[in-house]
């Protein structure tokens, strides 16, 4: 083997420094992700109330914190890989990570807790834009502007203009057909 195969030490020590540096941000990604995980969790718990969705809730925080876990473990694993020389890829970190947060994303929204959660959630946004859309159309009526009220009122009087003007046409040839047969 030539000089220039061989690893330098000052290469390999700032290759295992940087190794160690990944794998600290990953760990602390990984706790970071774990303690909002469960911060969001533990508030869409405690707004449960039924004692089936509690259960259901805790059974899907369980099975998320499950596939953390083996995450962490297959990090570990496949740092010891990297360390007794198999060639491992960073992005395939990236995507242990990556996949995890997907299933354990999975585990708590297939919940009955997560699902109540959302529900409301979705009921107070749109309570919320009713509000806002009811405050504009008070808004633009108090400027003296046009309000989609307004304009829909418009064009139902339109429509409804354009159906008895054809009532009208449609009398007056049978009208003009009948004089014109007397004739």
């Amino acid at each position: 083997m030539s000089d220039s195969q061989q690893p330098q030490p000052q290469n390999w020590n700032a290759f295992v420094e940087q190794w160690n540096e990944q794998l600290l941000e990953s760990l602390e990604d990984n706790m970071e992700a774990q303690a909002q995980f469960v911060e969001s969790w533990s508030e869409a718990v405690g707004e449960a109330t039924e004692e089936n969705e509690i259960s259901d809730g805790v059974e899907g925080y369980a099975k998320a914190y499950e596939t953390w876990m083996n995450a962490s473990q297959q990090m570990v694993e496949r740092m010891n890989d990297r360390l007794e020389g198999e060639d491992v890829d960073v992005e395939e970190f990236r995507d242990i990570w990556l996949n995890t947060a997907n299933e354990a994303f999975k585990d708590v929204m297939s919940t009955t807790a997560f699902a109540k959660m959302t529900g409301e959630t979705v009921g107070d946004v749109l309570e919320m834009q009713q509000q806002a859309d009811e405050t504009a159309q008070e808004t633009l009526r108090t400027l003296g502007f046009a309000t989609e009220d307004d304009v829909v009122e418009v064009g139902d009087r339109l429509v409804e203009l354009e159906r008895r003007q054809h009532d009208v046409e449609q009398k007056l040839d049978r009208v003009l057909d009948h004089l014109e047969d007397d004739q």
